[in-house]
């Protein structure tokens, strides 16, 4: 008899650590808002010109991101970071962005596990909020790697390379 395939469910977690995660969560869009605004402000280069613009936008869709997370920590009863995680920065402009890539790949991927730990909590409306900062954040996804040229690795298997089409979003 065949053993069912495992399924990528959350691993039950308290309210405390779904906290510590938005935690982290919240650093890492410290993190983005600083790299955006710096990264948009200092890519050099025609063809990089259009992406450049693209970042000012992303920084400002990053800090409503934190401010929606830290109301989230809030709401769980902890205290919102105050400490983002450490900004890369490079004289090179495709190196900057492959920076931005990986960051997005990592927030994707973080984010993903969010909404399936909230919903295991009982979380929903936290889960749909989170959903909603998922959309933007593969949005920012994609328009780092097709600026690099690259494919959009997959959500959940970020080490393999698998296109995926963009979102659009209505209204």
């Amino acid at each position: 008899m065949a053993k069912p395939e495992p399924t990528e469910e959350a691993p039950t977690i308290s309210r405390d650590q779904l906290a510590d995660l938005l935690n982290e969560d919240l650093a890492r869009e410290y993190q983005a808002v600083i790299a955006y605004v710096v990264y948009s402000q200092v890519l050099k280069g025609p063809e990089f010109m259009t992406i450049a613009g693209e970042l000012e936008e992303h920084a400002q869709e990053e800090l409503k991101h934190a401010l929606i997370i830290s109301r989230q920590i809030d709401y769980l009863g902890k205290m919102p970071t105050v400490q983002a995680k450490p900004v890369r920065t490079s004289d090179d402009a495709r190196e900057m962005l492959r920076f931005d890539l990986d960051n997005e790949n990592e927030t994707v991927s973080a984010y993903t596990q969010r909404v399936r730990q909230c919903e295991a909590l009982g979380e929903f409306a936290m889960a749909e909020q989170i959903r909603q900062i998922l959309v933007e954040e593969q949005d920012h996804q994609i328009e780092l790697a097709m600026a690099l040229g690259e494919d959009v690795p997959a959500v959940g298997d970020l080490s393999s390379r698998s296109h995926r089409p963009r979102i659009v979003k209505n209204g």
